[in-house]
């Protein structure tokens, strides 16, 4: 067994050891942190296989952004989460479900390599030599040609997303006083400035 072999199992069990740690955590802080720890051992499977692209993206988005900000909203926002697992059980078929589909498509997948190893080696793109062009240019290649009009698309997809969400946890209180820009702009020294003449020897 080479090298990579070993480093490949090392990064696999304890990607899957954290990930079962994220679940079965009873701390959220500690189950986030077992996330990130997640991120980095799938980022190494990432550089072993040679998509280093996608082991940066996952290193500098969903550790750098995603998992951060999960940790902010655990230990910052006052979340109730013993009312939120009180609610678990009813939304357990649900869950039962999707993860019966989930594991349909991996049983297909596995199965679909297994029974024709052939057809890995149908693709209809070739792969670049990485000594003439790197993973992520080729990447890029592809991204921007074939499937421009795809990638337009998720992006306009996230975008809505994001609005909705502001949207959605937007609340407009009314005993905080907002800065109203138009008002300002508009005040005159008339109406801001009162001058009162005081007589001597008398107080305002």
């Amino acid at each position: 067994m080479g090298l990579q072999a070993v480093f490949f199992y090392l990064f696999a069990f304890v990607a899957v050891a954290s990930a079962f740690m994220v679940i079965s955590a009873r701390n959220p802080v500690h189950s986030v942190l077992f996330l990130i720890l997640v991120f980095f051992n799938s980022a190494g499977l990432f550089l072993l296989t040679g998509a280093e692209f996608l082991a940066m993206i996952l290193l500098v988005v969903y550790i750098g952004a995603v998992a951060v900000l999960f940790l902010f909203v655990v230990m910052m926002l006052d979340v109730d989460f013993a009312e939120l697992r009180s609610g678990v059980l009813q939304y357990a078929p649900i869950g039962i479900l999707v993860g019966l589909i989930v594991a349909a498509e991996l049983i297909i997948v596995v199965g679909g390599s297994v029974l024709t190893p052939q057809a890995a080696q149908s693709i209809t793109m070739p792969i670049p030599n990485p000594a003439e062009r790197t993973n992520t240019a080729a990447l890029g290649d592809v991204l921007y040609t074939n499937y421009v009009y795809f990638f337009q698309i998720a992006g306009l997809v996230l975008l809505v997303a994001m609005i909705g969400a502001i949207v959605l946890t937007l609340r407009h209180r009314t005993n905080i006083k907002r800065q109203d820009i138009p008002t300002q702009v508009a005040r005159t020294p008339e109406t801001v400035v009162e001058v009162v003449k005081v007589k001597p020897g008398q107080g305002v």
